[in-house]
């Protein structure tokens, strides 16, 4: 299990030993959808008038979406939907390639009976959008992309970048109000970690040329680079010559994170 969901678990937990009851607060109804003969999947229902609008993460739960989904109930019907591995959804052993999960979500679609519906993906959900956008675009109203960029060169022991932020993760357990996930998602996290062999799969799986040219229905890509460049600066080495590390560490591709690791000073063991 990675310090970060180590650090959320145990944050979910220190919040549940003060004698106050958790409950979801967040108004949707939870239903679950067969797909794929046998796997099923969470859907969260928020209500709603409009069009239908579905929300598709990444290594997250349907949950993530608990603060924003209602304010969207206005205008739009609401779903998000828990994909394969993660949360309380099944977790087969195979299926994490984009175009399994594409037809999962084409699955939901048909099950819940949503005409042409916006689907809203964020990280490598963005994988899903435009395997659909580009396949079935009859069957999709249109796509946005939430951060949802990707590399499909990418292994996953290229993501050293994540060891130079394990490196300096301790120093945040002081902060847990930076955590900005809802309560819903926190639980999720706790109860039901994502199994590494699992984020394996989706990292290797994903490793397919993106088909952005045959996208046939509008789409809207919202990112926020000085964000992510702030989060980043959060966790950087905290002195000139770490930062000359790490920069070296993750230029040279290494083969696994440890190595990135091993070359970091002041690492997390």
């Amino acid at each position: 299990m990675s310090h970060s969901i180590l650090l959320l678990v145990g944050l979910y937990l220190a919040a549940t030993q003060v004698g106050v009851p958790w409950r979801d607060r967040s108004p949707h109804q939870v239903r679950f959808v067969t797909v794929d003969s046998s796997v099923r999947l969470e859907v969260l229902d928020w209500g709603g008038t409009g069009r239908p609008i579905l929300f598709v993460g990444c290594y997250l739960t349907g949950h993530v979406y608990d603060d924003i989904a209602p304010k969207l109930t206005d205008r739009f019907h609401v779903f998000a939907v828990t994909r394969r591995g993660i949360g309380v959804s099944d977790r087969p052993a195979t299926g994490y390639d984009p175009q399994r999960r594409a037809d999962d979500i084409l699955q939901v679609i048909g099950s819940l009976g949503m005409e042409k519906p916006i689907l809203i993906g964020h990280s490598c959900g963005g994988a899903i959008l435009h395997t659909l956008g580009a396949q079935h675009p009859d069957r999709i109203g249109g796509l946005v992309y939430l951060d949802a960029a990707e590399e499909p060169t990418l292994k996953l022991s290229d993501y050293g970048f994540v060891a130079v932020a394990q490196a300096n993760l301790p120093k945040r357990v002081g902060e847990p109000q930076r955590v900005v996930f809802p309560d819903g998602e926190m639980k999720q996290l706790a109860e039901h970690p994502i199994d590494p062999a699992i984020r394996k799969a989706i990292v290797e799986d994903n490793n397919v040329k993106p088909p952005y040219d045959r996208i046939r229905v509008p789409v809207l890509a919202i990112y926020r680079t000085a964000t992510l460049v702030q989060l980043l600066k959060d966790y950087a080495p905290q002195n000139e010559e770490g930062a000359r590390g790490s920069r070296r560490a993750i230029r040279r591709r290494p083969r696994d994170a440890d190595e990135v690791a091993a070359r970091s000073p002041g690492r997390c063991s």
